[in-house]
């Protein structure tokens, strides 16, 4: 295994930049491309509860100017990268004076268990499943009863997770359809609130296993139905290595690399459809109050949310791509082979 050049970390790198600034880019543009101005947006709600501001106009220019909202697109634009490198979100517009900051760090711990335990069961299960499903020496009713397992492949998360509400929730309450844990309960490191929260998020959870491990056991069964007959299994036929070890060592470890580059690639998939789950599940993550941003256009909610997932799914990316050598021996990190 070759050791890691500075030369490829460099390259690499330039990338993730590259990526996290066109992202940064975007969600900076989108936003103020549709009609309509938060700050004009909070006075009317305002008014709407109140009945009626004195002098609402000259609140608005007012706010306008505090949020920097007043001047021109290249000042606003240079002002938010600015913020952006320091990691200094603002205020919330639809919420002052919370600061973006704290809706994220309340929310995003939500989010990264909910997502991460999803995606590592979803791509360990599949996988398991495509890889039994292309191995001979498994028995037949085995191969028989998996591709039952990839029924839901088809149906989107939020689809599922409405299914699942019906009828293990609503009809035979089972689990609970809202929430991230029980009402009374007390937050903290007991057995009380941790198995309050599993029991909560089991069903957002389910919602993306079965609908994603469909993706990488088709994938996994693929890559195995190429490998079996490669010079290698064959040599470890015939040196007598166990059904086992070959399996493991020399099947699944030599497919895996195609899977692994398909997870970096489907990160972004899996962060967006759970943003989805979370709002039907009333799921207090990310995607529920990016959502509250949207309806409210909260611009700096909605930048610094889309920001945090841009800067989270790129550097897991990153990460990948360094560890592709300790995968697969056959990648190096040198020039030519980079």
């Amino acid at each position: 295994m070759s050791e890691l050049t500075l030369g490829y970390f460099l390259r690499r790198l330039g990338m993730w930049l590259l990526t996290i600034w066109i992202g940064a880019t975007l969600i900076f543009t989108i936003p103020r491309l549709a009609p309509g101005d938060p700050i004009t947006a909070m006075v009317e709600r305002m008014i709407q509860q109140a009945g009626y501001i004195e002098n609402s106009a000259d609140l608005i220019e007012a706010w306008r100017a505090r949020f920097g909202l007043d001047g021109p697109w290249h000042v606003q634009y240079r002002n938010y990268l600015l913020s952006m490198v320091r990691v200094d979100l603002g205020y919330s517009l639809a919420n002052f004076p919370a600061r973006v900051t704290d809706i994220i760090g309340r929310s995003l711990p939500w989010t990264l268990g909910m997502v991460s335990i999803a995606t590592i069961l979803s791509f360990c299960a599949g996988n398991l499943i495509g890889a039994l499903m292309a191995w001979r020496r498994v028995p037949a009713f085995i191969r028989n009863i998996l591709p039952v397992s990839l029924t839901f492949t088809s149906i989107p998360f939020f689809m599922f997770g409405i299914l699942l509400i019906s009828f293990l929730a609503f009809k035979w309450k089972i689990f609970p359809a809202f929430g991230n844990y029980g009402r009374g309960v007390e937050p903290g490191w007991n057995l009380d609130f941790i198995l309050s929260v599993l029991h909560h998020g089991l069903l957002p959870v389910l919602s993306i296993v079965v609908t994603s491990m469909g993706f990488w056991a088709l994938g996994m069964r693929g890559m195995m139905v190429t490998t079996d007959g490669e010079d290698y299994m064959i040599l470890a036929n015939a040196k007598g290595l166990r059904s086992r070890r070959i399996f493991w060592f020399y099947g699944i470890r030599n497919s895996m690399l195609p899977q692994v580059t398909a997870l970096a690639l489907n990160l972004g998939a899996v962060a967006g459809g759970s943003l989805l789950v979370e709002l039907i599940f009333g799921y207090p993550g990310l995607g529920y109050f990016l959502y509250q941003a949207i309806i409210s256009a909260d611009y700096t909610v909605i930048q610094g949310i889309v920001f945090m997932l841009i800067v989270g799914v790129a550097t897991a990316v990153l990460i990948l791509d360094l560890l592709y050598p300790m995968i697969d021996p056959r990648i190096t990190y040198s020039k030519g082979q980079a």
